[in-house]
């Protein structure tokens, strides 16, 4: 108890000094072109979120976060970046160059202390707990707002929104909060473009009026594959394009299941999600085509013999500003593969 009422009281006070520094910065207010004068509040999972001017030191806690903030052209309101999974893609290293990572993984309480944020955005809730980097709570009673991605907490979000909606309205509500609403609008309206593009072939891809039934494998631990269940945002990108996840009967985003259970669904086709970025054993797509290719069931499978595999980026597969590349070459690989007429 005493521990964490000194990191209370440390936090607050690295904090208050970020704020009399801000007052007396130059560049406190600034606001990318296009930002309105007034600062709008913002909502995320169900809070109001409140600035009294633009984020100058917004921290995020995890790569889909990092990279949002830097496609939207927010390096320089960056004062921290945490819990890198895989290689920044070429586009964005120079921005990525500037600033700080205040951890190679996920950040600690102590480490966003260090970083005196004004602002804190994640893409998961679980990223805010007593352990890590503290909970929503805490960082709100020390005037630190926090932001979660709105495809973490659907419930909170608009009835009926689709998983890439709820995506692409995080980029309109921090391009409010940052003054960066015609960037963010900008984006939004390109990658909904790529939704409506990747779906055009959707209405074709029946056959007798069943949906091809697809398998998305996203990594193999201990030998054991872990596939997108319901959940996740491969069963939204198999909408969209016409298919079928497999497992959509289980209620997880990543459910780990057994080669055999893979098998019994017998999917049209196989989505790997290439991790060899992550260097976990069984991340990369050739260690899973190998898994694929030894085990005495699976291999059966005509999907497996005859080759009817597409890979795409694993992190990808999570809702991210990259999701629409992914979504992209699903659909350009049904079509390579014959699903689409």
């Amino acid at each position: 108890m005493r521990h964490r009422a000194r990191t209370g009281i440390a936090l607050t006070l690295v904090l208050a000094s970020t704020a009399v520094a801000a007052g007396c910065s130059p560049t406190t207010g600034r606001a990318p072109q296009g930002a309105s004068a007034a600062r709008p509040d913002i909502t995320s999972c169900g809070r109001q979120l409140s600035f009294e001017r633009p984020p100058e030191r917004a921290v995020t806690l995890d790569q889909t976060s990092t990279e949002t903030l830097l496609e939207l052209g927010l390096q320089d309101r960056m004062a921290g970046t945490a819990n890198l999974k895989t290689k920044i893609p070429a586009q964005y290293r120079d921005a990525y160059a500037k600033v700080p990572v205040i951890a190679p993984k996920i950040a600690t309480g102590e480490q966003l202390r260090a970083a005196t944020p004004d602002f804190v955005v994640a893409g998961s809730t679980d990223l805010y707990t007593k352990d890590r980097a503290g909970t929503r709570e805490e960082l709100a009673a020390l005037k630190v707002p926090t932001f979660v991605s709105a495809v973490d907490c659907p419930q909170h979000g608009e009835a009926g929104k689709s998983p890439f909606e709820l995506l692409f309205s995080d980029y309109e509500q921090l391009g409010r909060a940052f003054g960066a609403e015609e960037r963010a609008a900008g984006l939004a309206r390109e990658q909904r473009a790529a939704v409506a593009k990747a779906a055009e072939g959707a209405s074709g891809t029946a056959r007798d009026g069943e949906r091809p039934t697809v398998v998305y494998l996203y990594s193999v631990f201990n030998g054991m594959p872990y596939v997108a269940g319901r959940t996740g945002l491969p069963s939204e990108m198999s909408r969209i394009v016409g298919a079928r996840n497999a497992f959509d009967d289980m209620e997880e985003d990543w459910p780990e299941v057994s080669w055999e259970e893979v098998a019994e669904r017998e999917p049209d086709f196989i989505v790997i999600g290439d991790l060899s970025e992550r260097g976990r054993p069984g991340d990369s797509a050739a260690e899973k085509r190998r898994a694929m290719a030894e085990d005495p069931v699976v291999s059966e499978l005509a999907a497996v013999r005859d080759n009817r595999i597409i890979e795409v980026p694993g992190i990808e597969l999570d809702p991210s500003v990259r999701s629409v590349h992914a979504l992209g070459l699903l659909a350009a690989g049904m079509k390579d593969l014959g699903y689409v007429r």
